[in-house]
């Protein structure tokens, strides 16, 4: 089995494309904005192969807005994304998705539901569905259990910047949840919103920890992250701490 992470553009989040023996699936499609250039990102890596089925972390716009086109690009593909966001995804919605804030237009797409739990048989791997809410109640991690990684889009922007929970469908509570299944996992790596994969066990532990942390205190702090903070940008479905937290992982001394 074979994973490449391609590396989100501008707003896009990265797409992951998996690769495997008797199938391939790939996981987000980013914005609308570079639907055309991905599609030749991803051709060139298929070598001639199909694309099998498209699965969605969520319903927002940096990882769902170009999965109409990839899908019909790739011979409709199937768009698969938790029954949570199926109505906002075949309807085009403009504010649940959040597209409204890019100020673009979010193409109806035909979807199937993905169960938690349900695995997608690759021949020499699986990739299997763990709901993972908390940025939004339509939230799907992809777990790849051969490599110990997870796909988890916008629950975890980038290892410095811990995800929002104000927006629509957000929950505070189900992210400290889905933060502490996530660890529970034993992960090597997880790809996130943006940014590098966090790899290797000791960093993917102190990104967890340290994002458990932040909203466990947001918790006691009446549902509400820092006063200090700085208002997020239009666009951003992730907080920005005053003190940089790391991005890669910290030398030990």
């Amino acid at each position: 089995m074979k994973v490449t992470r391609l590396p989100g553009i501008h707003h896009d989040g990265n797409i992951v494309l998996v690769l495997g023996a008797a199938g391939s699936v790939l996981i987000d499609a980013g914005t609308s904005w570079y639907q055309a250039l991905q599609v030749e990102r991803v051709e060139g890596l298929l070598e001639g192969r199909s694309l099998d089925r498209i699965l969605l972390t969520s319903r927002r716009f940096p990882v769902s807005g170009g999965a109409h086109h990839l899908s019909e690009a790739f011979g409709n593909a199937p768009v698969h994304i938790h029954p949570e966001g199926q109505a906002a995804l075949e309807t085009g919605d403009f504010f649940t998705t959040w597209a409204n804030r890019f100020d673009s237009d979010m193409p109806p797409t035909s979807s199937v539901p993905v169960a938690p739990g349900e695995v997608f048989a690759l021949g020499d791997g699986e990739v299997h569905a763990v709901a993972l809410p908390g940025h939004a109640l339509d939230g799907v991690g992809y777990h790849l259990p051969q490599l110990s990684t997870l796909v988890v889009g916008a629950l975890l922007p980038r290892a410095d910047r811990p995800t929002r929970w104000d927006l629509p469908g957000g929950n505070l509570r189900d992210l400290v949840s889905s933060f502490k299944a996530m660890k529970a996992l034993n992960l090597k790596s997880i790809v996130p919103l943006q940014g590098p994969a966090i790899r290797g066990k000791t960093h993917v532990k102190d990104v967890l920890e340290r994002h458990l942390s932040f909203f466990e205190q947001a918790v006691d702090n009446e549902g509400n992250p820092p006063a200090s903070w700085h208002r997020p940008a239009p666009t951003a479905l992730w907080l920005t701490p005053l003190q940089p937290w790391p991005l890669e992982e910290q030398e030990q001394v």
